[in-house]
């Protein structure tokens, strides 16, 4: 019997594969590459957000995600599950420490829970795509470290209390961490784990 997909896994992805790829994978590395830096993700116009994702961080997700990749989701876009599958092959794990990549909304567990990487390995670690209310808005902190000049401020509304005291306590077993990416809409931020931040 042929597997039968269900409506939301059907859901239309990158009209252009390619292209469409190629260009989030560039707002992505460009967001990396200038941490706090809110940019613009183009969205091909057909694409379907699954779940509780947004336009940016399911655009992420497809430029990215493969058979190699194992993610994790919270239980708030756990309704995205099926749809990754079926677009990228990506194994869905239980557990966020074996995850390559890891989605959450304000249901972020504690970092310290996702692969950190190793001192031999430091770029084995989870990247965290956590989907969030504003890029604009909410607390502030102050960034610095690489790609930054002098320092930066980034203000995300729809985390958890407690997040940045979290990724501070992060920073003293750098070059091991988590890389994070908060996604709202058709934007996207970065915030390696090279990067330093200071609660406003």
């Amino acid at each position: 019997m042929a597997q039968i997909f269900a409506t939301e896994s059907l859901a239309p992805g990158f009209a252009d594969p390619v292209h469409d790829s190629q260009a989030s994978f560039r707002a992505a590395l460009a967001a990396f590459a200038r941490p706090g830096r809110i940019e613009r993700v183009p969205v091909s116009p057909g694409i379907a957000a699954p779940g509780s994702l947004g336009r940016a961080a399911t655009a992420f997700a497809l430029a990215l995600l493969d058979l190699d990749t194992p993610l994790w989701l919270s239980p708030s876009m756990s309704g995205a599950a099926g749809y990754l599958r079926f677009h990228c092959g990506c194994p869905v794990v239980a557990e966020p420490r074996k995850a390559s990549f890891a989605i959450a909304g304000g249901d972020v567990p504690a970092l310290d829970g996702f692969d950190l990487g190793t001192d031999e390995f430091p770029d084995r670690t989870t990247t965290l795509i956590i989907c969030v209310e504003s890029l604009r808005t909410g607390g502030a902190v102050t960034l610095s470290g690489p790609g930054i000049q002098e320092t930066a401020s980034l203000s995300i509304e729809g985390l958890p209390a407690g997040f940045w005291q979290q990724r501070v306590e992060l920073q003293a077993m750098f070059p091991r961490g988590v890389d994070i990416v908060f996604a709202c809409g058709d934007e996207l931020a970065a915030l390696p784990r090279s990067t330093r931040i200071k609660e406003a």
